[in-house]
């Protein structure tokens, strides 16, 4: 049958057609609706793990009990994920093991640029990248076979615009793979230094019969056409490359790692001039120079950011399109909190204080945009409280009363807890707020440990923020609703003032959860309003100014009330206020 596919979606199609039967991630744009679409099939076990490091390592689990097994992230979860990644190299599988990276050219949602090529290479797996969603699933469906056959896990690369873009695909009937037999067998699978000496040796063994496979495979193929005119490339910038050029011949790599050697001699030798076309690092490029072609590349392209058929058409054919343009001066607008965002109120309260604030990967990470300005770093999930202690101990104990971390729920149970123990182990004294608003929020609404409900949304246990902080050893830990500003800020302040170390959980659910009641919108009363603009201070999107008076957009406010605590003329009021 014939459909209309998102990339992602085409990604857990082919899961399910390929007999997958164990499926472990952590949420994470470009690739969250993966693992979202998979929990669709009840013939697939799937779940959110705290980090991707636990979901790689349960996907590993699953492999060797004999399952086909997949895990999903993002390119950034690799980086979590790589301490089993290279070791299950060495182990490699019993059933077949899919790892999927998409990475984000452009950091549509991310906090870098990275090219997860560097992976494969360095791990010694073999990657396949698909270019559209029929790819998507045939890759997918292939990986597991390719996986059990060269006894490795293959990582399948896809980036934000493969995932989170529709073509059609041809799906098909699941296959019935059964679970295969599990026998102990140390000598593979406990990588203790014995071991995995003669590991090694497999590997290496390995690495020859892939790169021979690479050479002749259905995942690469030469498209001839105008032979004044050969690209090399693969993945998205293949369609941008065919769109930009479609009289051109091109050599199409479905497999990024091993790449071939012979087979780009042969094409190399049938065109006049040779481009390689890829996003990011000149992974392919240097591969070609190392064999001694000649190849234009990272000279001709930036190392940044995504590429569109209209930037390759202005850097090989010379070609600057035609723009319309507006007279107008148009503003920006970046992204916001939404209207009735529960870290709003804190971060306001935060920058009134002028404190040192280490901020995390999430939606308050919004923190950091005007108006609020209530943060000064972001790094990394789980480097929030980590380097808070690190920031405290460079500068004494002085700094610690003005200083705090901030996480979300789900960030905290990722990595946050180690950070946490890291502070009361090496008697720190810092501040840490985690923001509970009872769901993954960034990611678009995922189930974590803290909600007591699994991917599937069966109840399950929930786990306590405060009873991990006491066993964490922290015996000062607060809650509060973070629109109480004034009880807020008061515990806060006696936070910062503890000779030892405390947790404040700011909890009030996300706005956009269905449980949360949304009030009727407020309004301004133009008579009272002195315009003093304090409304405006919580950077509330509902809220701005007409005629030197302030007003409230009905359509966008959800009566929060966070607006009304700050107006001392009482000219913020509730609709059936006068």
């Amino acid at each position: 049958m014939k459909q209309l596919m998102l990339g992602n979606k085409a990604v857990a199609r082919g899961l399910y057609e390929a007999g997958c039967t164990i499926a472990s991630s952590y949420p994470g744009t470009p690739s969250t609706e993966i693992t979202e679409e998979v929990a669709k099939f009840e013939e697939i076990y799937a779940e959110w793990a705290p980090n991707e490091k636990v979901a790689m390592e349960a996907a590993i689990g699953a492999s060797i009990g004999g399952a086909r097994s997949f895990c999903a992230m993002k390119h950034v979860g690799l980086n979590v994920a790589a301490d089993p990644l290279f070791t299950a190299s060495y182990t490699g599988v019993n059933g077949g093991m899919l790892i999927a990276v998409a990475d984000d050219p452009g950091m549509h949602s991310s906090q870098n640029e990275q090219d997860s090529r560097h992976y494969a290479e360095a791990a010694k797996l073999m990657m396949l990248e698909p270019s559209d969603s029929a790819e998507c699933l045939q890759f997918t469906k292939d990986a597991f076979e390719l996986s059990e056959r060269f006894d490795l896990p293959v990582l399948l690369r896809l980036s934000t615009r493969i995932s989170h873009s529709q073509s059609i695909v041809d799906t098909g009937e699941r296959q019935d793979v059964p679970l295969r037999e599990y026998k102990k067998n140390p000598q593979k699978y406990v990588m203790m230094p014995g071991n995995a000496k003669g590991r090694h040796v497999a590997v290496e063994e390995r690495q020859r019969a892939i790169k021979a496979y690479a050479e002749n495979c259905p995942y690469n193929r030469v498209e001839m056409g105008d032979r004044k005119l050969g690209i090399i490339t693969g993945g998205v910038a293949y369609q941008y490359a065919k769109e930009a050029f479609p009289q051109a011949s091109f050599l199409k790599l479905g497999i990024s790692y091993p790449l071939p050697e012979q087979l780009l001699r042969d094409f190399a030798a049938e065109v006049e001039t040779l481009y390689v076309v890829e996003e990011l690092d000149p992974f392919i490029e240097n591969h070609c120079r190392a064999l001694g072609l000649e190849v234009k590349g990272k000279e001709e392209f930036t190392l940044l950011y995504e590429y569109s058929q209209t930037y390759l058409r202005e850097r090989i054919a010379g070609e600057k399109p035609e723009y319309l343009t507006l007279d107008e001066n148009i503003p920006v607008r970046p992204p916001v909190m939404c209207p009735g965002c529960p870290h709003r109120g804190l971060f306001y309260t935060l920058h009134k204080l002028g404190v040192t604030v280490f901020g995390d990967i999430g939606c308050y990470t919004l923190g950091a945009a005007p108006p609020l300005q209530a943060m000064d770093t972001t790094v990394c999930m789980g480097a929030s409280i980590s380097g808070l202690h690190g920031f405290n101990k460079a500068r004494g104990s002085e700094s610690a009363k003005n200083s705090v971390a901030v996480i979300g729920d789900s960030t905290f149970m990722h990595s946050g807890v180690t950070g946490l123990i890291n502070i009361t182990y090496n008697k720190g004294i810092s501040t840490v707020i985690v923001l509970d608003n009872s769901i993954t929020g960034m990611t678009g609404h995922q189930q974590n440990p803290t909600t007591g409900l699994t991917l599937k949304n069966e109840p399950t246990y929930m786990v306590s923020i405060e009873k991990m902080c006491e066993g964490a050893g922290v015996r000062r830990i607060r809650v509060v609703d973070p629109n109480e500003l004034y009880e807020l800020k008061k515990i806060i302040t006696e936070e910062l003032a503890a000779d030892e170390p405390s947790v404040i959980i700011t909890r009030r659910p996300c706005v956009l959860l269905k449980k949360v009641k949304k009030n009727p919108p407020f309004h301004v009363d133009r008579a009272r309003c002195v315009s003093c603009k304090m409304c405006l201070g919580i950077g509330c999107p509902a809220i701005s100014m007409k005629e030197g008076k302030a007003q409230i957009d009905a359509t966008l406010c959800v009566g929060c009330d966070l607006c009304q605590r700050l107006c001392k003329p009482g000219a913020i009021k509730k609709h059936d206020e006068d």
